[in-house]
């Protein structure tokens, strides 16, 4: 333990490089072995001690930027969370290696269950509580290396699962001391490495101009009623004379409702007809009690097409349980003044016989948000965002590498269009083809490719990785009940 400890918090070190701004692939390989290696032979406290210093080593480092929003407080919070059910997932890697030994579990079988039980443990923290933050997975580190494209075939968390397999049939192979078998996961990884990314049918281009104003748009900046509107209205003025099929603002790019106010109706309508193009723009929105954060495709005639984000985030857009974090930190939450319902719409709208893909800001880290795009017959996508709160840290350069990666796994162009940046445009292949730096007023027009056909990581969505983490957790089970009965049988053949 003694060792083990130390190890492990080195492992959460190192994986913080795989992400953005260093974003070096290979330090999740690195990091994910010493994680498993640290585990082997542990007790149930040991693994949640090894778990929780490899935890600590990786989530504050990581999360450092959400203390840029509200303080210290929300970062200790949130990191200290994740790294706590981070702790707890790797008792049942730890049960694993206890109760299979090498010998019989080999390069294959055993390496297996402990991706799957991987697996399950970042399916948890993607999803509880308060919806979970799915933020942070193993598969999406790897958008610049060359196992990247393996997840359209099997999405983000299958690209998971498999990365952690290759790691732990490789520490099998120097646990058994047989390098004949280094050929199983040389074999494996270089099998990833050579699967091409799965085909989806091009169908032509979407003139995309989009605008990065650079305003005022954190929440504690400083700004009259209007400035963000004016903003973007002013950083478009370039663009009103291109040949574009459609004008994109960013997240909060309109500081009141459209819907309700005429002003800024006319304002928005007033872009669309000089521009001869339609606008999608994003305002909170009011319908009945209930605000919204709301993309419209605004075209100066009708009702506008609308999305509504899916998923509010806790301490962010709204307060879950309220009346129980107000009583902790009153002044925190009191800072807290938006309620945002979560949407119910589909996030897909229509441009001119296109149909486009949608969400908004940290929906983007949400499985079931992006194959609903593709599945409503999204040929790109566009996310808007805004990363001012977060101005000098990496969060948006950790966002925009899960961009990439959900532009992989559906096979189609991202536009992901942020108020202060990063913005880009993103290939199908996860490439990179047009950007704006952050902290810069930008004013582009883009040729976004459009795309058909579903990727498998689409069709089947999250089920292989529910029925991998699904499957090594009732494998563990039955591992469990074997070794029992075996215990037993020898104690009633040698009692005492």
């Amino acid at each position: 333990m003694r060792l083990a400890a130390p190890l492990a918090l080195a492992g959460g070190l190192i994986l913080d490089l795989a992400y953005p701004s260093v974003g070096w692939w290979p330090a999740a390989i690195i990091a994910a072995s010493l994680g498993l290696v640290t585990l082997i032979g542990r007790s149930v406290p040991g693994a949640l001690a090894v778990g929780l210093a490899f935890g600590a080593g990786f989530f504050p480092l990581h999360l450092v930027w959400v203390g840029e929003f509200l303080g210290p407080l929300p970062w200790v919070a949130l990191a200290a969370l994740q790294a706590v059910l981070f702790a707890a997932g790797a008792v049942p890697i730890a049960l694993a290696y206890r109760l299979f030994p090498p010998r019989r579990g080999g390069v294959v079988l055993l390496p297996l269950l402990v991706a799957g039980l991987w697996t399950l443990r970042e399916l948890i923290m993607g999803t509880w509580p308060y919806t979970g933050f799915p933020w942070a997975r193993i598969g999406l580190s790897q958008v610049d290396g060359p196992f990247a494209q393996v997840a359209s075939w099997t999405g983000t968390g299958g690209l998971s699962f498999l990365v952690v397999a290759l790691c732990a049939s490789a520490i099998e192979v120097m646990r058994a001391r047989a390098p004949r078998r280094t050929l199983v996961p040389l074999a494996a990884g270089v099998a990833l490495a050579l699967l091409p990314a799965f085909p989806t049918t091009p169908a032509g281009e979407l003139r995309m101009g989009w605008v990065q104003a650079n305003g005022p748009s954190a929440y504690f900046d400083e700004r009259a009623a209007g400035d963000l509107l004016a903003a973007h209205f002013t950083a478009t003025d370039p663009l009103l004379d291109k040949d574009v099929d459609l004008l994109v603002w960013p997240e909060g790019a309109v500081d009141s409702d459209p819907l309700s106010r005429p002003a800024t109706a006319a304002v928005l309508d007033d872009v669309v007809g000089r521009a001869g193009a339609p606008l999608l723009a994003n305002a909170a929105t009011q319908r009945g009690d209930d605000t919204y954060n709301t993309s419209l495709l605004w075209t100066g005639e009708g009702a506008p097409q609308l999305h509504d984000k899916a998923n509010p985030v806790p301490f962010g857009e709204y307060v879950p349980d309220r009346w129980l974090y107000q009583a902790i930190a009153p002044d925190l939450i009191g800072l807290i003044q938006r309620e945002y319902t979560p949407g119910a719409n589909p996030p897909v709208v229509t441009v001119g016989g296109v149909e486009l893909g949608l969400a908004i800001c940290f929906d983007v880290i949400y499985d079931d948000v992006i194959r609903a795009g593709a599945l409503g017959g999204a040929e790109a996508y566009v996310f808007q965002t805004n990363n001012a709160d977060f101005r000098g840290t990496d969060e948006n350069l950790q966002q925009l590498a899960i961009a990439r990666m959900r532009a992989i796994e559906a096979g189609r162009a991202v536009a992901n269009i942020s108020t202060t940046g990063t913005s880009q445009i993103v290939a199908p292949d996860g490439t990179v083809l047009d950007g704006a730096a952050a902290g810069t007023t930008a004013a582009r027009v883009s040729e976004v490719p459009l795309r058909t056909g579903l990727t498998p990581a689409v069709v089947l969505g999250s089920w292989p990785t529910v029925l991998a983490a699904a499957g090594a957790l009732v494998a563990l089970l039955l591992l469990g009940v074997t070794r029992r009965r075996a215990a037993l049988r020898l104690d009633e053949r040698n009692p005492s």
